[in-house]
């Protein structure tokens, strides 16, 4: 049922786009994230999806939805039962039903099946996010349903696409596993929040995930892909200490897609430095043979607090703001020369910490 050009997906399809529990009782999690960033009012919408221990049974079995919607306002649902969870192996595409009149196991509908015969729930695509979540306590809803034309994915335009962490990732030696879907996309359709509606055509979406059964310690990330003045330009960045065997280790990465072309600032291929406060103040530095950038997100937002899979399950460990202000500059190195060929920013960065202090 779940159709999608195939000349789309050979050109933006990441590695690691489908669905990665392998069936067994270890402890696992996998979750999705989808946004889309409104230029002209200045607000963002993030849909966070994860699913835990789905093989059921386990103290942190289940899965939930959570959204960070205008001014960094926050609205999440669980969804306990794991057997009305669907996800593909082999493409970007999964679901959770909540509330609804269907008695079949769950899979990818139409979208206007799924408005009629899902009360409670959502389902997303490379080309489609759509649901619907209710806080009962206070009776705050989204709904939401929009479609996507990718862009970018990991790499760079019309070629084969990237691993985020290099070929180590396809083997289980560094968790969490990390994957940009879609550095860059264009979204259409509209989102009611609390009754407010907002309706958007080409508004700039992006889409990424993690999966494993290890958690990072503490992380930071920096997301942005609207710019003033530069709609063909798209940078995430972060790192964190995770697990890489039996020892800790700590890495940082920054990758940009601007007009066309990929920059890939990575452990192997560059010298990469950050510092990153408690809250309120990224900076990072990373040169290659050939490029250097340089980047500083700052806030002066308290930030939101969100749920994370941890090792006791979802809980609060992070903290986001979408209304990062974010400078940026791109330079070419030439021997001891440096030209540069891209200054930018923006007051819709996505900035991030999480884990510990």
């Amino acid at each position: 049922m779940l159709t999608i050009p195939l000349n789309l997906l050979q050109s933006t399809q990441t590695p690691h786009s489908g669905y990665h529990w392998d069936g067994s009782s270890r402890r696992f999690f996998e979750g999705w994230y989808y946004r889309v960033t409104l230029p002209e009012i200045g607000q963002t919408f993030a849909f966070m999806y994860s699913i835990e221990d789905p093989i059921g049974g386990k103290p942190h079995s289940g899965g939930a939805a959570q959204i960070l919607g205008p001014d960094d306002e926050y609205l999440w649902r669980t969804f306990p039962d794991v057997n009305k969870f669907w996800g593909s192996r082999d493409v970007l595409g999964l679901g959770h039903w909540g509330k609804t009149d269907l008695q079949i196991a769950p899979l990818y509908l139409l979208p206007a099946e799924f408005e009629h015969h899902v009360q409670e729930g959502y389902q997303a695509t490379a080309t489609l996010n759509q649901g619907i979540i209710c806080d009962r306590a206070t009776n705050n809803y989204c709904r939401w349903k929009y479609e996507i034309q990718p862009v970018y994915g990991w790499g760079n335009q019309n070629s084969i696409q990237q691993s985020t962490a290099g070929w180590v990732s396809f083997l289980q030696i560094f968790e969490p596993g990390w994957q940009i879907l879609m550095a860059h996309g264009l979204a259409s359709g509209k989102i009611d929040w609390n009754g407010k509606i907002y309706e958007f055509t080409n508004a700039p979406a992006y889409g990424e995930k993690n999966w494993g059964g290890a958690f990072p310690q503490k992380w930071f990330w920096l997301n942005c892909n609207c710019f003033e003045g530069e709609p063909d330009l798209a940078l995430t960045a972060g790192g964190g200490r995770r697990g890489v065997l039996w020892w800790m280790e700590s890495v940082a990465m920054i990758g940009l897609h601007y007009q066309g072309k990929f920059y890939e600032f990575v452990p192997w291929n560059s010298q990469v430095d950050w510092e990153i406060q408690p809250w309120g103040r990224w900076q990072m530095k990373a040169t290659n043979s050939n490029y250097e950038i340089e980047l500083t997100g700052t806030t002066d937002l308290a930030g939101t607090p969100l749920r994370a899979p941890t090792e006791d399950g979802l809980r609060y460990c992070c903290k986001d703001t979408m209304q990062g202000k974010l400078n940026l500059e791109l330079r070419e190195l030439n021997g001891r020369k440096s030209k540069i060929i891209l200054k930018a920013e923006s007051f819709l960065c996505g900035l991030e910490v999480g884990g510990g202090s």
